[in-house]
């Protein structure tokens, strides 16, 4: 028996479930968590400059080990501040915990200091919230909430707890602690599997349509080599670029913005497709047109609740990606493919049109002109020059139309993006990347409207010592909406020009190193440069706000036909 605080029981149970990093903007309602971390060494804490970059740090942990991380904020107003990181964790189906400190509970009810109903406001965008209300309790609730993050599906889970009660001190046995949690892994039945094999192999036009079910599961590897042996293409869902390598031969690129035609044509003329690991959400299936209604659907994810919940399907499966892939697998052995050989030379055929689509176009230094740089002229230089490790942070905007043409992701862990849209996601994602992977460059790339949400957390890499470069896109506009209003509105501006920022000096003001560049001839030092530095930088692109997104221009919107290139 140790007699101990409730915030000393909550560090020790945390640590049972491996949580290793903690962020947070520090708060009076919950003082007694961070002295407990004080003298936790298998925990880092690190102080943030904004609660939603603190959650944003926790998020990318999670995402990209799969291990919750840990973001604290106080009573109502710091954990407003962690909401919409907390719902982007929820749409991206990442384990997190939040930890809130609520006040003291002599005093709830009565509308004291920031007092907010906290488990109730947060249940509709996390997976799971409490309020602890005894000290005892902490242990088993910190342990059911690291349980439902990773289980099934994972996502945020939120835990608010009165000032009192981390305060208080209480006789903790070793039958109050719990062994970390486990998150089960559901198989298929071996009949389902056959089946699905069986459905796939008897298509004349299968795709594979794969989401972050995926990366969770550590599937690649086995889906690379199931896709090898039937010869079926392989399309990624929005922002899941990284979950197959894109240079292989059966890669048909991704669905969301920047996306060719092809990618949405193939989707659309399969008569059989395979969603593995993805809930089929409204960027990844064109605004819910696809899959086509002649399309037999074989849904397979680990949450239920989403198999076949936004289409009819031919057969649903409830299990791990990974087991589902090893089971198919199995299946394909005993089973015979007379088709193979012609699938693969149409698949053959549909991947020369996807590399033609989205080869990087040859361009000449005199198109693209100072003071703006087009920033189709520098995806060469990152392909060229950027580390085949480095882990790349994108943000919400137009800017990434040119990321998600051009760039080919090779490695499962080198993107962390939001599904949710949500803008100042890139620079707080960075610091969670470097932290969670040690030594591995990281590139942060945002749009000056989104960067400038967040930008702040550029001090705390710079405190950090960590080696992350911010590419910033400045245009001076919210470009997604701009676009959008010229769509519907041209001509009438309204609420989406933004003023003259100079990123670089912004940065060197917060002691990172800062690049500003207006010629596409500059880019390819500079960012030789800001890698070889090891330490936070900045690269701010000008770019002309008429090229307002990949293949489009302000004019070309403002045409009777809306014409732009596709």
């Amino acid at each position: 028996m140790t007699r101990m605080t409730g915030a000393r029981a909550v560090v020790e149970q945390l640590k049972r479930e491996g949580v290793r990093h903690a962020f947070t903007v520090p708060g009076e309602s919950f003082l007694s968590v961070l002295d407990a971390l004080y003298d936790e060494p298998a925990l880092s804490l690190v102080a943030t400059r904004h609660e939603s970059g603190a959650a944003f740090m926790a998020e990318a942990v999670g995402k990209l080990t799969g291990t919750p991380a840990l973001c604290m904020g106080t009573r109502g107003v710091g954990s407003a501040n962690m909401a919409i990181a907390l719902h982007t964790a929820h749409q991206d189906s990442t384990p997190l915990i939040a930890l809130i400190g609520q006040a003291e509970t002599p005093h709830r009810h009565k509308e004291a200091f920031q007092e907010v109903e906290l488990a109730p406001f947060f249940a509709h965008i996390v997976k799971w919230s409490v309020e602890v209300e005894r000290t005892d309790r902490l242990p088993a609730l910190v342990h059911e909430a690291a349980r439902r993050a990773i289980g099934g599906r994972p996502g945020p889970v939120l835990i608010a707890v009165p000032t009192d009660v981390l305060n208080a001190t209480c006789d903790f046995t070793a039958d109050h602690f719990r062994a970390p949690a486990v998150a089960p892994r559901p198989a298929p039945t071996a009949s389902d599997a056959a089946r699905a094999v069986d459905l796939l192999l008897s298509a004349e036009r299968p795709v594979i349509l794969i989401g972050g079910g995926v990366l969770r599961a550590g599937a690649t590897d086995d889906l690379v080599a199931f896709a090898e042996a039937t010869g079926i293409p392989v399309i990624v869902g929005f922002r899941r670029y990284h979950a197959f390598p894109n240079n292989h031969p059966l890669f048909l690129g991704s669905m969301g913005l920047g996306s060719p035609s092809i990618v949405r044509e193939r989707l659309r003329d399969a008569d059989v497709l395979l969603a593995l690991g993805t809930r089929l959400s409204e960027f990844t299936t064109g605004a819910y047109t696809l899959p086509a209604p002649q399309t037999q659907v074989i849904h397979i994810d680990i949450d239920a609740s989403v198999v076949g919940v936004n289409n009819s399907i031919t057969l649903g499966i409830v299990a791990d990606a990974k087991e589902a892939v090893t089971a198919m697998r199995a299946a394909l052995a005993i089973h015979p493919d007379p088709k193979r050989d012609s699938r693969r030379a149409a698949t053959a055929r549909d991947r020369a049109t996807f590399e033609a689509a989205t080869a990087i176009p040859l361009t000449h230094p005199s198109l693209s002109p100072a003071p703006f740089v087009d920033p189709t002229t520098i995806m060469a230089d990152l392909a060229r020059l950027l580390p085949p490790e480095t882990i790349i942070t994108g943000d919400a905007g137009n800017f990434w139309g040119w990321f998600g043409r051009y760039h080919r992701f090779a490695l499962p862990g080198a993107f962390l993006g939001p599904t949710s849209g949500a803008m100042g996601y890139a620079m707080p994602a960075a610091v969670g990347a470097a932290l969670a992977r040690p030594g591995v460059p990281v590139l942060a790339v945002a749009g000056d409207g989104g960067f400038l949400m967040t930008g702040n957390e550029l001090e705390t890499a710079v405190r950090c010592n960590l080696p992350i470069v911010a590419l910033v896109f400045n245009n001076h506009t919210y470009g997604t909406i701009r676009m959008h209003q010229e769509r519907e509105f041209p001509g009438r501006v309204s609420a989406t020009a933004l003023g003259p920022v100079n990123f670089a000096t912004f940065a060197a003001s917060l002691g990172a190193h800062g690049t500003r560049v207006t010629d596409c001839r500059d880019f390819a030092p500079a960012l030789e440069q800001a890698l070889a530095l090891e330490r936070p930088a900045l690269i701010e692109v000008v770019t002309n706000p008429d090229q307002i997104a990949v293949g489009t221009t302000i004019e070309g919107l403002r045409a009777p036909s809306g014409q732009h290139e596709d």
